[in-house]
């Protein structure tokens, strides 16, 4: 009974193999279609290095940002005399986190 239950379920298993194989596949031995191949603008540019371009304008610009209220959060904390944090020092920390993680969210995306 073993023995049959083993031979039924070889074949089963053989073709959700085959059918895996043949959904998949290699990815890396398919040529890349068109979604994947780069467009040229009017303008005689990559569009992904524009685009690219563009992320890292908006990673500098919010990594100034960043720096400033950094620069006001240590001032914040450096005035307060006392343990006890205001909450826009509180909402400081909060943009600050937002910001790095804005930042590392479009270099994760490269």
């Amino acid at each position: 009974m073993r023995l049959l239950r083993r031979c039924a379920i070889l074949p089963v298993l053989a073709a959700l193999a085959w059918l895996a194989l043949a959904r998949g596949g290699d990815q890396a031995a398919r040529p890349p279609d068109d979604s994947q191949r780069d467009i040229t603008l009017p303008s005689g540019k990559s569009q992904r290095d524009e685009i690219l371009k563009a992320e890292r304008d908006e990673n500098i610009k919010d990594a100034a940002q960043l720096v400033e209220l950094a620069q006001q959060l240590q001032q914040d904390l450096e005035k307060n005399d006392r343990f006890v944090l205001s909450l826009s020092t509180l909402k400081k920390t909060d943009e600050i986190e937002k910001l790095a993680r804005k930042i590392r969210s479009r270099m994760r995306h490269n």
